[in-house]
């Protein structure tokens, strides 16, 4: 079986990084924002070593050939399709899904809507949606996400991003140059910015989030220095998984794919061996 480097969905394709054991239990790898397939360029190798094939896609907006118009590309509810064409795409029935950031709440929708496909789920950093929306409500978590108000108006924030990508890049982040160079390069392409904000633009057309309850064997892996998403939805996430449950607390920011790889790999073996 040769390795895939992309794969279609009707017109659209997508990048797709194919790595370890052919053979192997496969995982699928799903990146947030404004991370792409690389994010896992240090999580995938540990997961290899251990007998695993990993799928990292370049999701819709940071693939080239899948980069939309319009916001109503860009639901969850119609992007899961975009994650079983991979595993159609490769052969495979069912896969273990992890996701990071946007990518993890792509991975609790298809875990939702599709358990048949999720053997196993990991979701690093993004709490239950149900979670997120009671934690908006009762905690500082609206002050936390301000900034996805600001990524809805229309044009503004590309122009601002453009500028400040081509002259700081990501350094605010505090990701290291070789990744976030990887990051820049793809959000400066044509469309790269507009796609990677269009998964913000289309939440104001979704429904609110029902307390869909996962029945998959979940773990959901947190850093308690998370700037983005706070501890109240983070320790709430559990009341939505009624499958077999770990919530994994760990000292580090949002980033976690890309600064603490062996404990990623960690929880996200420890989930699929659990299986």
């Amino acid at each position: 079986m040769s390795a895939l480097t992309r794969y279609l969905r009707g017109s659209m394709a997508f990048r797709v990084r194919d790595t370890g054991p052919p053979d192997g239990e496969p995982i699928v790898l799903l990146h947030g924002f404004p991370e792409t397939s690389a994010a896992w360029s240090r999580t995938a190798p540990l997961l290899n070593a251990d007998g695993y094939r990993t799928l990292a896609p370049d999701l819709r907006g940071y693939s080239p050939g899948a980069r939309p118009k319009g916001r109503r590309h860009y639901r969850l509810d119609t992007m899961t399709g975009d994650v079983t064409a991979l595993l159609d795409a490769a052969g495979l029935t069912d896969a273990h899904v992890v996701g990071h950031d946007w990518g993890g709440a792509l991975a609790w929708e298809l875990a939702a809507k599709q358990p048949a496909r999720v053997r196993t789920l990991t979701v690093i950093s993004t709490p239950h949606p149900a979670a997120m929306s009671w934690a908006m409500r009762h905690s500082t978590q609206a002050l936390k996400s301000a900034y996805m108000g600001f990524f809805n108006i229309p044009r503004v924030p590309e122009f601002l991003l453009r500028k400040g990508l081509r002259r700081v890049g990501l350094r605010s982040l505090g990701i290291d140059d070789e990744l976030a160079g990887q990051y820049v390069e793809t959000l400066l392409e044509p469309g790269g910015l507009e796609g990677a904000l269009g998964w913000y633009r289309a939440i104001p057309t979704r429904p609110r989030p029902r307390s869909a309850r996962i029945i998959v064997p979940t773990t959901y892996l947190w850093g308690r220095r998370d700037k983005y998403l706070g501890r109240a939805a983070a320790e709430r996430t559990g009341d939505y998984c009624d499958g077999d449950y770990r919530f994994v607390e760990i000292d580090a920011d949002h980033w976690i794919p890309e600064k603490n790889p062996k404990q990623a790999a960690e929880a996200i073996l420890t989930r699929c061996r659990s299986r």
